[in-house]
């Protein structure tokens, strides 16, 4: 996923599917300048971990 995508997603008020290999995830913070997000687990809100935006794959 692109950088600018994932901010997008993070703002949106709409539910965006979001997977990280293969795992729904939820963004919930966005580091523009390491190019990385925090995310977790969907329905998991503690199992959380920052990982490269490019590894994120929005699911249409």
């Amino acid at each position: 996923m692109k950088l600018y995508r994932a901010q997008e997603i993070l703002q949106s008020e709409a539910k965006i599917d979001v997977e990280l290999k293969g795992v729904p995830v939820w963004i919930d913070s966005v580091d523009a300048d390491k190019e990385t997000a925090k995310v977790h687990v969907e329905h998991q809100p503690a199992d959380s971990r920052v990982v490269p935006v490019r590894e994120l794959q929005e699911i249409q």
